[in-house]
């Protein structure tokens, strides 16, 4: 269990970065990106030569015999929803930093790049449950809250992971079409038809985190393992080929659902391995939009 001092401690160290990535790289990238993707009624006015005619407003229009179009404005401030996986898995890491650590540093940025374009932040903490919903809002004592939730949140009681939940419940929380990040792992049972439903209301972006380890085991002989979200423990032989085989292809597999799921449901996927420079992936992702 971490102190007090130590989680304000890490909170400052994380700031100081990813404010710094937020401002100087990814400000402009995440308003390209996102904004103007919003558009609000804004008033009925007369047709003019040049208009669009899919913007006729045709009960207007029929009521005093002569053409109204609809004009639409962008909104201006946008709802940036953050679903973070804090289950055991995320705890896993074997090169360079915890999956949990990732997750936390790319939320920051993605918080401080929202908050440099004014727009309210929200997140929900799930395992196999909801753990937390802090409700958007704006300002940096905001952000500087929902870093230390990232740092010092640990789940209840279970230790599982529930995608499915997660999206079922900002469906339900959140009326208004909302700009969200989903980073997770994706160790989790099926969850086609929340994400096909989440990302017809909402601008939906899934961040697959992962470790090295989670794609190939290390040559180390014969181990005893556990698994973070059950429990069960398991020798086996690092060093078998078989073994080896089976492991990867699992991996493979579990990756390709993902995939398959993300592109089927319409929504982006982003995978981001954990000893890789996600600072270049994000750019790369934002610009691609």
């Amino acid at each position: 269990m971490l102190t007090t001092s130590e989680i304000l401690k890490r909170v400052r160290r994380i700031e100081i970065k990813t404010r710094g990535l937020s401002n100087h790289i990814f400000a402009g990238e995440y308003h390209s990106a996102f904004k103007g993707r919003g558009m609000s009624f804004s008033e009925v006015r007369e047709y003019t030569p040049g208009d669009d005619v899919k913007s006729i407003d045709w009960n207007v229009t029929a009521r005093f015999s002569h053409p109204f179009v609809k004009v639409f404005e962008e909104e201006r401030e946008l709802i940036v929803m953050l679903l973070i996986d804090v289950s055991s898995s995320s705890l896993f890491g074997t090169h360079y930093r915890l999956k949990r650590e990732l997750i936390t540093e790319i939320s920051a940025v993605l918080s401080f790049s929202a908050a440099t374009n004014n727009d309210k932040v929200g997140v929900i903490f799930f395992s196999d449950k909801i753990e937390k919903f802090i409700p958007p809002k704006k300002g940096r004592s905001h952000i500087l809250r929902i870093i230390r939730e990232m740092i010092a949140l640990e789940p209840t009681q279970t230790k599982g992971t529930n995608v499915h939940a997660a999206l079922d419940y900002l469906n339900n929380v959140l009326k208004k079409r909302t700009i969200t990040f989903l980073l997770s792992d994706f160790i989790s049972a099926p969850y086609e038809k929340a994400l096909q439903l989440a990302a017809r209301k909402h601008d939906l972006v899934g961040m697959q985190v992962y470790d090295r380890g989670d794609q190939e085991l290390p040559m180390a002989g014969l181990v005893q393992v556990m698994d973070a979200e059950t429990g069960s423990l398991q020798w086996i032989d690092t060093e078998d080929k078989t073994v080896r085989t089976q492991y990867a292809k699992a991996f493979n597999q579990h990756k390709s659902y993902c995939n398959q799921s993300f592109r089927k449901s319409g929504a982006s996927l982003l995978t981001i391995r954990t000893d890789e420079d996600y600072v270049k992936s994000l750019q790369s992702f934002f610009k691609g939009r």
